[in-house]
């Protein structure tokens, strides 16, 4: 009995005591973030094909658009950049299930505020899915929302570099 008595005294000592002395600062964290699922295959350099399916604000958006997509990750942070337009953002990963993948990233230009969500489904070095884009026009004097233009937007993308891009010899 005695013992036993030790050796669950010693546990406590061990494994709790450096809990309860722990840094307050340090937040412990269990389980796997949804920017842990992404594949490898997400990563790399992609042609981005994109055709205009419905808008509420003709004129504004082009209609069919072809593009670069560089998509990297350096310790926890996923980014695309766009060599055509110099873009570039931090994207936030909404959903990872099988080979579906959302992904959102926002953008400010003057009074404008960009938001964009990508639904993708990878099928090896491609992909299908779309692209719902909200453009909010806010009040440079008061911050009020003067005006919302959306469009969606089909895309189709070809990895042309990256993590699992094989050549054919």
């Amino acid at each position: 009995m005695r013992l036993l008595l030790l050796f669950i005294l010693s546990f406590v000592l061990c494994f709790v005591a450096p809990v309860v002395n722990a840094d307050e600062g340090l937040v412990l964290k269990s389980g796997i973030s949804l920017d842990e699922m992404v594949p490898d295959k997400f990563f790399g350099t992609w042609r981005i094909q994109s055709k205009l399916l419905e808008t509420n604000s003709k004129g504004v958006f082009k209609n069919d658009n072809i593009d670069l997509w560089n998509i990297s990750k350096s310790n926890s942070v996923i980014t695309l950049d766009n060599p055509f337009s110099g873009a570039k953002a931090s994207i936030s990963i909404r959903e990872v299930e099988d080979n579906k993948i959302v992904f959102e990233k926002e953008g400010r230009y003057d009074n404008k505020i960009l938001s964009d969500t990508v639904e993708l489904y990878l099928e090896g070095d491609s992909f299908r899915g779309y692209n719902y884009l909200k453009l909010n026009t806010v009040s440079e004097i008061d911050g009020r929302l003067m005006g919302t233009q959306t469009a969606k937007y089909s895309l189709y993308g070809e990895k042309i570099s990256g993590y699992n891009v094989m050549i054919e010899e």
